[in-house]
């Protein structure tokens, strides 16, 4: 077991309105006796204790022909365990004060939990059954397949879903990252119980699980936990996809859809979490569209023009793919406009970067709204399983402020030059755009 701590002047709004003025972050490495690793914030002053766990690979697991199996799989974990149907496991829930949260995403399925010290040993087994024991029975799957449904027909005619799901199509063909992981009418009413079983045994498994707990447990208590919460599941699943590069041309491509606000995302090829310019690229962004009001884009098309109420852009570092992207919605007689303003913002910083005041601004703000993030055990059991998954180290929680002190002008002017690509930033818009039409550069 090693540890790392860190003292992070800051409120922290724990369970009950309980609050300390100080918080002092110990992080803990962990190992069961059966091999399952975790790390843990231990905080015994609330008799309270949160619990994170990520299984990567998520939906793009599925298997060909079975898009939204992981989703649907994941829909039903709660919906009855072991001897309980849904009313009877959530009644069991309820009864032990505990909560339990079950997600899908494209890289994995997340599982949180949190239940009182007195109660832990109930809830846990509790947790346990829906993991390891779940029912599926046709029932539940009738009903939850029927909410997946109408989750999907909303999506169709929704032009915030539909741009998404245009542009991923765009980049990922051949992808699981191509396609909704919901998966598509035809593919959910296909599945069937076998296929939901499958889905269970090949993403649910201990060779990809990533653990954190933060509250009131020790690091023995967890490791005890973690055997009887995980030790009966399967030690390997299904293989990961492969990973993508993402290619783009410049352009524009429209999808008609009535409607009197258009809706464009916009993006080329980014950078990978591990890539060593990703932290200046990360501060850039920040300065770009990522740091709200106080970001080019939302001064040079909200501010300035009044074009949007709202315009952003992002990094997107997926386990096989790296985007850098953006998000705009304009009046159909708009948005032309606002395209043309983005795509001069992009060249611009390409091709100069940013000034002395935009960077100290940016790091003023990264380096303050930091410790901010550590207000609970749940946002600190999250944050660490996601540095996990990101496989970065305790100490990460205290070099990473001094990493974006250390950015300099001459970092984000070179990363520009190399991450901003005006050639290959492509904008799929969804709605009636005035005076923008389809066009790809060659």
């Amino acid at each position: 077991m090693t540890r790392f701590t860190l003292r992070i002047a800051c409120l922290v709004t724990c369970l009950m309105g309980a609050t300390m003025a100080r918080a002092e972050i110990d992080i803990q490495k962990v190992e069961s006796p059966g091999g399952l690793k975790a790390w843990l914030v231990e905080e015994p002053s609330i008799p309270f204790v949160s619990l994170e766990l990520r299984f990567r690979g998520g939906a793009s697991l599925d298997l060909p022909g079975k898009r939204g199996a992981t989703n649907l799989m994941v829909g039903l974990l709660e919906e009855g365990a072991a001897d309980m149907d849904a009313r009877g496991f959530a009644e069991a829930t309820e009864a032990l004060a505990a909560r339990f949260d079950y997600d899908a995403s494209d890289d994995a399925v997340s599982i949180s939990a949190s239940f009182l010290t007195e109660n832990r040993d109930e809830a846990v087994a509790l947790l346990r059954a829906s993991l390891v024991e779940p029912v599926f029975d046709a029932a539940s799957l009738e009903r939850v397949r029927a909410q997946v449904v109408s989750g999907i027909r909303s999506d169709l005619v929704d032009p915030d879903e539909i741009v998404g799901a245009a542009f991923d199509a765009m980049v990922f063909p051949n992808h699981p990252y191509g396609t909704p992981y919901e998966g598509t009418l035809e593919s959910v009413a296909s599945l069937t119980r076998a296929d939901i079983v499958a889905a269970h045994q090949g993403v649910l498994a201990r060779d990809r699980v990533y653990i954190a707990a933060a509250g009131d447990i020790s690091a023995e208590e967890l490791g005890a936990l973690m055997d009887a919460l995980l030790g009966d599941l399967p030690e390997t699943g299904l293989p990961q996809p492969a990973d993508i590069e993402v290619e783009t041309a410049g352009g524009v491509t429209v999808v008609p859809f009535e409607t009197p606000q258009s809706v464009a995302i916009f993006g080329h090829r980014g950078l990978e979490r591990h890539h060593p310019d990703f932290f200046a690229a990360f501060v850039m962004n920040t300065i770009f569209g990522g740091g709200g009001f106080e970001a080019r884009l939302m001064e040079e098309v909200r501010e300035k023009r009044g074009l949007t109420y709202g315009v952003y852009s992002y990094l997107v570092p997926k386990d096989h793919a790296a985007l850098y992207m953006g998000r705009v919605a304009s009046a159909n007689n708009r948005i032309a406009e606002a395209v043309e303003v983005i795509r001069d913002e992009w060249a611009r910083m390409s091709e100069q970067g940013v000034t002395q005041e935009e960077l100290d601004a940016a790091k003023t703000y990264l380096t303050g709204a930091y410790p901010l993030r550590f207000d609970g055990n749940g946002p600190i059991a999250r944050i660490l399983v996601g540095m996990q998954m990101d496989d970065l180290e305790p100490d990460y929680v205290t070099t990473r402020n001094a990493m974006v002190e250390a950015v300099t002008l001459e970092d984000i002017r070179r990363v520009a030059s190399e991450v901003m690509r005006p050639d290959a930033l492509h904008f799929v818009v969804v709605g009636q755009p005035d005076g923008l039409a389809t066009s790809v550069s060659q």
